[in-house]
Protein backbone atom coordinates (compact mmCIF):
# COMPACT_ATOMS: atom_id res chain seq x y z
CA UNK A 1 0.00 0.00 0.00
CA UNK A 2 1.65 3.36 -1.10
CA UNK A 3 2.18 5.95 2.27
CA UNK A 4 3.20 9.02 2.38
CA UNK A 5 6.19 10.46 2.67
CA UNK A 6 7.25 12.96 5.71
CA UNK A 7 8.33 15.52 3.16
CA UNK A 8 5.19 15.27 1.32
CA UNK A 9 3.19 15.46 4.86
CA UNK A 10 5.18 18.47 5.41
CA UNK A 11 5.05 20.27 2.05
CA UNK A 12 0.69 19.80 3.00
CA UNK A 13 0.99 21.31 6.01
CA UNK A 14 3.31 24.08 5.28
CA UNK A 15 0.68 24.59 2.24
CA UNK A 16 -2.39 24.51 4.44
CA UNK A 17 -1.39 26.97 7.01
CA UNK A 18 -0.42 29.52 4.29
CA UNK A 19 -4.09 28.92 2.79
CA UNK A 20 -5.34 29.68 6.39
CA UNK A 21 -3.78 33.14 6.59
CA UNK A 22 -4.59 33.47 3.05
CA UNK A 23 -8.08 33.52 3.80
CA UNK A 24 -7.39 35.49 7.25
CA UNK A 25 -8.65 32.27 9.41
CA UNK A 26 -7.85 31.71 13.26
CA UNK A 27 -4.62 30.12 13.99
CA UNK A 28 -4.53 26.55 13.07
CA UNK A 29 -3.30 23.21 13.74
CA UNK A 30 -2.78 20.48 10.95
CA UNK A 31 -2.02 17.06 11.76
CA UNK A 32 -0.86 13.79 8.63
CA UNK A 33 -1.70 10.25 9.06
CA UNK A 34 -0.29 7.31 7.58
CA UNK A 35 -3.00 5.14 6.40
CA UNK A 36 -2.48 3.32 9.54
CA UNK A 37 -3.66 6.03 11.74
CA UNK A 38 -0.41 7.15 12.90
CA UNK A 39 0.80 10.65 12.50
CA UNK A 40 3.57 11.39 10.05
CA UNK A 41 3.71 15.16 10.84
CA UNK A 42 1.78 18.00 12.86
CA UNK A 43 2.27 21.20 13.32
CA UNK A 44 0.41 23.73 15.90
CA UNK A 45 0.25 27.88 14.98
CA UNK A 46 0.88 30.38 17.69
CA UNK A 47 -2.04 31.22 19.31
CA UNK A 48 -3.98 28.07 18.72
CA UNK A 49 -4.97 26.20 21.53
CA UNK A 50 -2.81 23.48 23.11
CA UNK A 51 -5.82 20.96 22.60
CA UNK A 52 -6.26 21.17 19.18
CA UNK A 53 -3.75 18.55 18.12
CA UNK A 54 -6.73 15.84 19.44
CA UNK A 55 -9.06 17.18 17.05
CA UNK A 56 -6.96 17.07 14.44
CA UNK A 57 -5.97 14.13 15.08
CA UNK A 58 -9.58 12.92 15.80
CA UNK A 59 -10.66 14.06 12.17
CA UNK A 60 -8.02 12.88 10.44
CA UNK A 61 -8.41 9.38 12.08
CA UNK A 62 -11.84 8.82 11.22
CA UNK A 63 -11.46 9.47 7.73
CA UNK A 64 -8.51 7.07 7.52
CA UNK A 65 -9.83 4.71 9.41
CA UNK A 66 -13.71 4.42 7.80
CA UNK A 67 -12.23 5.60 4.16
CA UNK A 68 -14.53 8.57 4.42
CA UNK A 69 -14.11 12.05 4.91
CA UNK A 70 -15.34 13.97 7.68
CA UNK A 71 -17.93 15.58 6.02
CA UNK A 72 -19.74 12.22 4.94
CA UNK A 73 -18.84 11.43 8.36
CA UNK A 74 -21.39 14.16 9.19
CA UNK A 75 -23.99 12.98 6.85
CA UNK A 76 -23.75 9.13 8.48
CA UNK A 77 -23.88 10.40 12.16
CA UNK A 78 -26.60 13.02 10.98
CA UNK A 79 -28.93 9.70 9.62
CA UNK A 80 -27.43 7.29 11.83
CA UNK A 81 -26.06 8.30 15.05
CA UNK A 82 -26.03 4.74 16.48
CA UNK A 83 -23.64 3.89 13.30
CA UNK A 84 -21.32 6.57 14.44
CA UNK A 85 -21.46 6.03 18.05
CA UNK A 86 -20.93 2.54 17.08
CA UNK A 87 -17.45 3.81 15.59
CA UNK A 88 -16.11 6.00 18.31
CA UNK A 89 -16.98 2.95 20.70
CA UNK A 90 -14.93 0.67 18.51
CA UNK A 91 -12.19 3.66 18.48
CA UNK A 92 -12.02 4.62 21.91
CA UNK A 93 -13.60 7.65 21.08
CA UNK A 94 -11.05 9.06 18.69
CA UNK A 95 -13.07 10.07 15.71
CA UNK A 96 -14.60 13.43 15.42
CA UNK A 97 -16.92 13.09 12.56
CA UNK A 98 -16.92 16.70 11.33
CA UNK A 99 -15.27 18.86 8.29
CA UNK A 100 -11.83 18.95 8.15
CA UNK A 101 -10.93 15.51 7.96
CA UNK A 102 -9.96 14.44 4.65
CA UNK A 103 -8.92 11.41 2.70
CA UNK A 104 -5.45 12.19 0.71
CA UNK A 105 -5.34 10.07 -3.07
CA UNK A 106 -2.19 9.78 -5.19
CA UNK A 107 -2.13 9.99 -8.78
CA UNK A 108 -3.90 6.65 -9.40
CA UNK A 109 -6.36 7.23 -6.38
CA UNK A 110 -5.28 5.51 -3.48
CA UNK A 111 -5.31 6.83 -0.14
CA UNK A 112 -1.95 7.65 1.02
CA UNK A 113 -3.63 9.16 4.36
CA UNK A 114 -5.39 11.47 5.92
CA UNK A 115 -5.11 15.18 7.11
CA UNK A 116 -6.98 17.28 9.88
CA UNK A 117 -7.20 20.50 10.74
CA UNK A 118 -8.74 22.41 12.91
CA UNK A 119 -8.72 26.17 14.70
CA UNK A 120 -11.60 27.72 12.58
CA UNK A 121 -15.03 27.02 11.55
CA UNK A 122 -15.04 23.23 10.21
CA UNK A 123 -15.97 24.32 6.69
CA UNK A 124 -13.32 26.72 6.94
CA UNK A 125 -10.80 23.87 7.84
CA UNK A 126 -12.12 21.77 5.31
CA UNK A 127 -11.22 24.54 2.68
CA UNK A 128 -7.58 25.04 4.38
CA UNK A 129 -6.80 21.15 4.42
CA UNK A 130 -8.25 20.84 0.85
CA UNK A 131 -6.22 23.47 -0.49
CA UNK A 132 -3.11 22.13 1.39
CA UNK A 133 -3.29 19.03 0.07
CA UNK A 134 -3.84 19.92 -4.02
CA UNK A 135 -1.24 22.84 -3.81
CA UNK A 136 1.21 19.21 -3.47
CA UNK A 137 -0.45 17.67 -6.32
CA UNK A 138 -2.15 15.28 -4.56
CA UNK A 139 -5.81 14.71 -4.49
CA UNK A 140 -8.18 15.39 -1.83
CA UNK A 141 -10.80 13.52 -0.67
CA UNK A 142 -13.13 16.29 1.74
Amino acid sequence: MPEISLRRARSIIRKTLEAGRERDLKPLSVVVLDTGGHVKAFEREDGAAPGRFAIAEGKAYGAVMLGMSGTAQMQRAEAQAYFMAAVNGAYQGKVIPVPGGVLVRDAKGAIVGAVGVTGDTSDNDLAAAIAGIEGTGLTADG
